[in-house]
């Protein structure tokens, strides 16, 4: 069964579900297209790699740990301060751990060429919030945006910080931005909310060549229907992150009305 929602699922964002609707969208992306690029075009499936801890990037090379002096209470220059004696029990304490993170995108590539000739990503957490994550997107969306790369940047993330976008004030849940190496700095962004169906958007290609179009909704609703998240969501809750007020009064009325929700 599909999503109750019409376009967008608040509740696939969750922490919990977001890593595994990011790779399946991927991968469903990437067999719709295929079939309609072949021979000229290949669909690559991408990795993206980089090590964090915790919420800031870890740092090779600098030492593991600083010794410092234990301060003096009766010292003149740290008056009131005072001395934390070592516990007869050890404290316990949580350490930053590195983490290897990766993130899939697609590029699809002219087979003769080899150059890539459209690159589609959708963002992740770590690419709208300030670390490692998100300075390595934008250093490789500004690659792109140097070149005659078609982008296609997906992003159904409330949370965060959106991607840069020039004299636009517009608002929304969600985006997707189209922006044509032929037409730099131009683009073209479909916003969208929950209330909203996911729009369906072309895919740029080489000028003397049609271009498909990728119907997102429908592939979205197959992932759902694919991996039984029905089973999964408790649509009773809150969704993670939360809506709006009037945002969540609307998906209130739109559960009950789906006998979703007591």
């Amino acid at each position: 069964m599909p999503s109750p929602f019409p376009g967008m699922d608040p509740y696939l964002e969750h922490p919990d579900f977001w890593p595994g609707i990011h790779n399946l969208l991927i991968s469903e992306i990437a067999r719709f297209l295929s079939p309609q690029l072949r021979p000229k075009y290949r669909v690559a499936v991408e990795v993206r790699m980089y090590e964090t801890s915790g919420e800031s990037s870890v740092s090779v090379g600098i030492p593991d740990i600083t010794v410092q002096p234990l301060a003096n209470a009766s010292s003149p220059s740290m008056p009131n301060v005072a001395v934390l004696l070592p516990p007869t029990q050890p404290v316990t304490v949580t350490i930053p751990v590195p983490e290897i993170i990766k993130e899939a995108y697609l590029e699809i590539k002219q087979v003769e060429t080899r150059e890539v000739i459209t690159a589609i990503e959708i963002l992740s957490p770590t690419n709208k919030r300030s670390g490692k994550g998100r300075q390595m997107y934008e250093e490789k969306r500004q690659q792109i945006l140097s070149t005659r790369t078609h982008l296609i940047e997906i992003d159904l993330l409330r949370n965060g910080e959106p991607m840069p976008i020039v004299g636009n004030n517009i608002e929304s849940h969600y985006r997707i931005l189209v922006c044509r190496g032929n037409r730099r700095p131009r683009g073209d962004l479909y916003a969208f909310n929950i209330q909203n169906v996911i729009p369906s958007f072309p895919l740029p290609l080489l000028s003397e060549d049609p271009e498909p179009v990728v119907d997102l909704e429908m592939l979205f609703n197959g992932i759902y229907d694919i991996a039984g998240y029905d089973m999964e969501i408790d649509y009773n809750r809150q969704s993670v992150p939360p809506l709006s007020e009037t945002d969540a009064a609307w998906a209130d009325a739109l559960l009950r009305d789906r006998g979703l929700r007591d």
